[in-house]
């Protein structure tokens, strides 16, 4: 979660959203056009539009024959948008007759498509990609084999929770092992988890004006294109619309509004603590972020840059994990964020989902979630909640990821 790349929890970019995709060997059903975020341009992405394009039918699965090519009466010619959909899901092994079959249901032109699926051997660029995607490929088969020696662990599913955890058995299995761990009683001291509450926030700050992200239940990129959601409002406002909207995903304050760099809000971390000894307290008010939100409020699978806690003084979230080396089958296209969704998992666009493994675990008031390094994770608002994030670890927490923005 950003401490939540496209964080929130745990938070964009010339390039195609992740595609749906069939097994191997058939092509992959392009989804409708939508607004796309820019490669490489971070959290001030710019946003570009695919042209409009037809409905394309279901593709065909391997082991069965392409149904007859009906030509529509009119044909348009090959365009950028088809040339590079027939290049992915070339790369992806798909047969030469499902994506003619694809394309040509799609009214373009099918002599036009087939001469170009013909002659893509012949492309030296094509053949340069096709090495890069064999390399890759040999690296995600290694990453798989390892993850499925850790999955052999009859309690691989199991996230533990952990109170009296000493120093160095957390360096040695949970950051060093990469796992993630409930602590229970890393928050039972502090004055937060007294006078943290919706009612007193507002009796405190109820006057100020905060940035939230809003109109987030509109937009299915709403993680990727958060720049474009945020929005100023009264802090009293907000907190009643969070406790009286019910369940919903439309508004939330979150890590990248940066409500405690506020110095008005500072005052805040002065009821945080004592932090363990893998935290350096003097970095708090540079590290620690907070979240505000009703019940339904999520962040959307990603990974974060760096390790994080996650502390909740109100409210449980529902954390779900998947291991960094199970990351080829994500669909991991635009910087940090996946497309796959393990509340309304869609198998026919992302079937290589079906080969991960998911640690759940709902995270209780008063407990603090660890986040270990590149672990791929989604978080669901069980309850209206306040929760506190924080980085300020006092070991090496900063890794070279080559995105231009990171989750907090």
């Amino acid at each position: 979660m950003r401490a939540g790349k496209r964080k929130n929890h745990g938070q964009t970019q010339a390039r195609t959203t992740p595609e749906g995709r069939t097994h191997a060997g058939a092509a992959v059903t392009m989804p409708a056009p939508r607004a796309e975020a820019v490669a490489g341009g971070g959290v001030e992405a710019a946003v570009i539009e695919r042209p409009p394009v037809a409905p394309l039918p279901r593709a065909v699965p391997l082991g069965v024959c392409p149904p007859p090519l009906i030509v529509p009466q009119q044909t348009r010619p090959l365009d950028e948008q088809w040339a590079t959909w027939i290049l992915d899901n070339s790369l992806r092994r798909c047969t030469p007759q499902s994506m003619l079959a694809t394309v040509t249901q799609a009214g373009i032109d099918p002599a036009q498509a087939n001469a170009f699926i013909n002659n893509l051997p012949l492309n030296p660029m094509y053949r340069a990609a096709e090495r890069m995607r064999d390399k890759y490929d040999r690296f995600a088969r290694v990453m798989h084999n390892v993850q499925a020696v850790h999955e052999s662990a009859p309690d691989y599913t199991h996230v533990e929770k952990r109170s009296r955890v000493s120093r160095e058995e957390f360096l040695e299995r949970y950051v060093r092992g990469c796992r993630p761990v409930v602590l229970t009683d890393m928050a039972r001291d502090w004055p937060a988890m007294q006078r943290w509450s919706f009612a007193e926030f507002k009796r405190r700050y109820g006057s100020m004006t905060v940035q939230v992200q809003a109109g987030r239940e509109s937009d299915a990129d709403f993680e990727v294109n958060k720049v474009k959601h945020r929005r100023d409002t009264n802090f009293a406002a907000f907190l009643d619309r969070v406790s009286t909207s019910g369940v919903t995903n439309d508004e939330y304050l979150t890590a990248n509004n940066e409500l405690l760099r506020r110095p008005e809000f500072m005052g805040l971390l002065d009821e945080v603590g004592p932090l363990p000894d893998i935290c350096d307290q003097s970095m708090l008010k540079r590290a620690a972020s907070l979240w505000i939100g009703p019940a339904g409020t999520r962040t959307p699978l990603h990974h974060d840059t760096l390790m994080l806690l996650h502390t909740q003084i109100v409210g449980r979230k529902r954390w779900r994990f998947v291991s960094p080396l199970s990351g080829p089958h994500l669909y991991n296209e635009i910087d940090v964020y996946s497309p796959v969704d393990f509340e309304n998992l869609d198998l026919q666009r992302f079937p290589d989902a079906a080969k991960v493994k998911v640690l759940d675990v709902v995270v209780e008031p008063g407990e603090t979630m660890f986040l270990p390094l590149a672990w791929w994770h989604q978080v669901t608002s069980l309850d209206k909640c306040i929760s506190l994030s924080f980085t300020n670890m006092d070991f090496p927490n900063t890794f070279d990821f080559g995105h231009n923005t990171a989750m907090k």
